[in-house]
């Protein structure tokens, strides 16, 4: 069966970013990872794909490989087969140059664990206030049988390759190249007698508990890293990191903007109309907002001070208060009375006066149909 494209497999453009390889391979991973898949055979296989898939566009050199020839880049020996054949034709110009003028050309050496990605959803107050959280995320962890050498009985011999350089030197015409050895993958030592429970690779699947502190004033979209929390990388590499993006939760009553909170306060048409004082709650409880008199709806307030200390500046935000009258409803037949009563005294031109939006409304619609009839 003939292999699907890797940009297809993890959902991408060709010209994707390396950033959106990485979004869209850790998506792929939390979904296909055997640990959230027990038996599925299936999502085992999708897991692998995916991870073949981000090796090669992950690369550089490889992924310029695999746009000029697909897979068949990777086949023949053309793309980093075994023995003294080379990994890809970015190493090979690397290393032509890196010999001539005395760099280090294309060689390299074993790459460090992956990165992991992990989404948290916090509630509005616990992204101002700052929290810590307990999480589990699975990944691939140092082995403890063997302490993530790979070897049984904890020796590494010098591979036979390189001689325990971790690269190998060989002649391409008249040019000398070097690349990582494939043999021992660059780390210069080979596992003589594996470690049983992770079969020598020296990490081994498992679901990990991490205690992440989240500071005040975090943001939707913000990223906290943890350093060496990542992936364990083969033997003798360094793990990668742990990223942890913040996504907060929608909220009952404010809006966040920036440091900046916005909520609505809902005011009786007699508060509106003869002035009153409201309690409205900010993050650190109720205080007291003066309404003032003839205060029409849309009316907003600024509360210094009561928004979000930021996370980078530390300076403060403010609530924002927009006053909305309401209509009243469920009124009692008194009420009914005393509201016809009062809407009684608005009476010919001088009602317009106590009415100024409606007024302006009115003059408006005149307006507009003299100039539609004339």
């Amino acid at each position: 069966m003939s292999k699907r494209d890797y940009y297809e497999i993890l959902g991408v453009a060709r010209d994707a970013s390396e950033d959106d390889l990485k979004k869209a391979y850790r998506r792929c991973a939390m979904k296909f990872h055997p640990d959230r898949n027990p038996g599925d055979k299936a999502a085992e296989e999708a897991f692998k794909e995916c991870k073949e898939a981000y090796e090669t566009l992950s690369d550089a050199s490889k992924r310029r490989m695999y746009d000029a020839h697909g897979h068949a880049a990777f086949e023949h020996g053309m793309g980093g087969g075994g023995g003294a054949g080379y990994a890809d034709m970015g190493d090979i110009f690397g290393d032509i140059f890196g010999n001539i003028f005395g760099g280090g050309g294309g060689a390299r050496g074993p790459r460090r664990g992956a990165d992991i990605g992990y989404v948290m959803e916090l509630d509005l107050e616990e992204a101002v206030r700052g929290i810590e959280k307990t999480i589990e995320i699975p990944t691939l962890d140092e082995c403890e049988t063997c302490d993530g050498s790979g070897s049984k009985d904890g020796k590494l011999d010098t591979c036979a390759t390189c001689q325990g350089r971790g690269q190998v030197r060989f002649q391409r015409g008249i040019f000398s190249m070097q690349q990582g050895c494939p043999h021992c993958g660059g780390r210069g030592r080979i596992v003589a007698n594996p470690c049983d429970d992770c079969a020598g690779q020296g990490r081994v699947e498992r679901t990990k508990t991490l205690q992440v502190k989240i500071p005040a004033g975090v943001d939707n979209g913000d990223r906290i890293r943890l350093a060496g929390e990542g992936e364990a990388g083969p033997p003798g590499t360094a793990p990668g990191d742990l990223y942890v993006d913040i996504r907060v939760r929608e909220h009952e009553i404010f809006q966040r903007d920036g440091d900046d909170l916005h909520c609505e306060v809902p005011i009786r048409i007699s508060q509106a109309a003869l002035g009153d004082s409201v309690r409205v709650p900010t993050l650190e409880g109720d205080v007291e907002l003066r309404i003032p008199a003839e205060t029409q709806t849309g009316k907003m307030f600024r509360l210094r001070g009561k928004g979000v200390r930021s996370v980078r500046s530390r300076s403060e935000g403010d609530l924002y208060c927009r006053v909305v009258v309401e209509t009243p409803v469920n009124l009692t037949n008194e009420q009914r009375e005393l509201l016809e009563q009062f809407e009684a005294t608005f009476v010919g031109e001088g009602a317009r006066r106590h009415s100024p939006r409606a007024s302006t409304f009115l003059d408006g619609v005149r307006g507009f149909w003299e100039r539609m009839t004339g």
